[in-house]
């Protein structure tokens, strides 16, 4: 009897050992199956950013960019920011000037432009949204990329910074593109002066929304309609002006306000991808010096629910490949509720972490991003739940906005998974799982990408099931020295957590709902 119960209670022991076992995932990597180059990760700093750097404590700026463009390590080897490779900075249109009379309800949202009426410049305007721009040089953030919402309002229709009548057709006055050119190329020009370069400058931006408010209605924002042939006049001045100006910068467009409007949909501007980069297109814009074989959109609006995610992104990769043109991801932040998936209620943020990683994800695996750019680094909300407008939560301590407080949030370190470790330069390598399930249900699995040069191999894993899993590399053409694993979940502190790999061969555990940067060093 005693040898019955001891054989039944070691079975037991076994199959209950059998299943609490973590379920394992081999990957398989071969450093020759490159896929796209990767540019950039990055994030805009806009609206906020001019009280923030103006009133608001020195320690929490410092902070604030420490936490964006930071590549060093803590004592115990734990990221002290995120390290972007790419900084938005938004050229104003000179609505912060105006006012209450300018419309816009937010005056945290005006901007102020460097274009006096009368023709001259000063270049006092804009020292928040300049500082933090300096700061990001200062770390060594490699893309800084210069972005406009509005011409100057003293070249639109109607002397605003957004649209009074809604027919989708740019606010610029036709006799001003020339002029808007120039003052683009003229700030570009001040700031290489300066010492301070941008890369890339971007004339206009989702051009298919009306942007419009009807006069006293109250509008939230900078902006204006354009075009496709509007797009192409705005372009070709401004590639004129950047040329009279000895400028080395690039011309980035069309920063699209969704993924589809780059390759289908109808309208004043869509299909943009074949509109200008197919060269039977009456639009094709060829031979122009500034402008690289790049075409910027948004993942706003395209992201609920994984299926049809996926097969927008893969039709962005098809339609991009197809003319020869880079893609890149520049501005995302849960505007519509996709990020819920039927969840009601306040969502916790590290579920908007998650989510985050998974557009990112998608994006590069299946639309081959080149880089992947955040809107909008910080604005006022909680640091504990919904936090899908931003990296850092704002709280200011009066309507005034000259003070308060400021908290990194879970989606800090998601998008830091990605920028802090995968640098310029890197390539995507095609990957092949053990388990062999659909792009769909990975979307609900264990998420991994890879990404390398000569002497690094980067792991990105997101787990969106509630068990922990056990992640087994299998490199080819590449010996690994060493390993780490940087952690994040949704306890307080875990914040891309550093610990070393002891066996390679035993895998990496990656918790239930939880993300990891595995790096392996050649």
């Amino acid at each position: 009897m005693k040898k019955l119960l001891l054989t039944t209670l070691l079975m037991l022991t076994t199959v209950l050992t059998h299943a609490q076992k973590p379920k394992e995932l081999t990957i398989k990597i071969d450093i020759k199956n490159k896929a796209q180059r990767i540019d950039n990760f990055g994030a805009a700093g806009a609206w906020f950013t001019e009280g923030i750097a103006k009133h608001w404590p020195a320690q929490n700026r410092e902070q604030m960019a420490e936490w964006l463009f930071s590549r060093e390590f803590d004592a115990s080897g734990n990221p002290k920011g995120i390290g972007l490779s790419a900084w938005r900075f938004n050229i104003g249109g000179g609505t912060a000037e105006q006012g209450d009379s300018s419309g816009i309800t937010d005056f945290r949202k005006r901007v102020e432009c460097f274009l006096r009426p009368d023709g001259t410049y000063d270049w006092t305007k804009q020292p928040g949204y300049i500082w933090f721009t300096k700061k990001a040089k200062a770390y060594g953030v490699e893309n800084l990329i210069a972005f406009s919402n509005t011409p100057p309002v003293q070249f639109t229709k109607n002397g605003r910074g957004y649209k009074t009548t809604k027919d989708y057709i740019s606010n610029l006055k036709p006799e001003h593109y020339g002029d808007y050119a120039r003052f683009l190329a003229t700030v570009l020009k001040h700031f290489d002066e300066e010492g301070l370069h941008f890369n890339y400058i971007s004339p206009v931006n989702e051009p298919q929304w009306d942007w419009y408010h009807a006069p006293g209605q109250g509008a939230k924002q900078e902006g204006s309609p354009w075009r496709s042939d509007e797009i192409a006049q705005v372009v070709k001045a401004l590639d004129s002006a950047l040329t009279a100006t000895s400028s080395t910068s690039q011309i980035l467009i069309t920063e699209a306000a969704q993924l589809d409007f780059l390759y289908g949909k109808t309208g004043n501007a869509t299909q943009q991808t074949q509109a200008f980069f197919d060269p039977k297109s009456e639009l094709a814009l060829t031979n122009l010096k500034h402008l690289p074989r790049l075409i910027g959109g948004h993942s706003y609006f395209t992201d609920k629910g994984d299926s049809t995610r996926i097969a927008i992104r893969r039709h962005v990769a098809d339609t991009t490949a197809k003319y020869g043109v880079t893609f890149w991801q520049t501005e995302y932040s849960m505007l519509a509720d996709g990020y819920r998936e039927g969840k009601t209620g306040r969502i916790p943020a590290m579920d908007c972490a998650l989510f985050l990683s998974k557009v990112i994800h998608d994006d590069l695996v299946y639309g081959n991003a080149a880089a992947w750019q955040l809107w909008n680094s910080w604005e006022p909300g909680s640091p504990d739940f919904d936090t899908r407008y931003y990296l850092i939560a704002l709280a200011p301590s009066s309507r005034e906005y000259v003070d308060g407080t400021i908290t990194a949030t879970k989606n800090l370190w998601a998008l830091g998974h990605y920028s802090r470790f995968v640098r310029p330069g890197m390539h995507r390598l095609n990957i092949q799982r053990s388990d062999n399930l659909s792009k769909e249900q990975i979307a609900q699995d264990l998420m991994v990408s890879a990404y390398a040069n000569e002497k690094q191999i980067v792991l990105v894993a997101i787990n969106y099931g509630n068990e922990e899993r056990i992640l087994l590399p299998e490199v080819g053409g590449f010996k690994v020295k060493n390993a780490e694993v940087y952690l994040t979940t949704g306890e307080k502190g875990v914040d891309m957590q550093r610990s070393e790999v002891g066996n390679l061969k035993d895998g990496v555990k990656i918790p239930g709902r939880g993300m990891a940067t595995v790096v392996l060093n050649q």
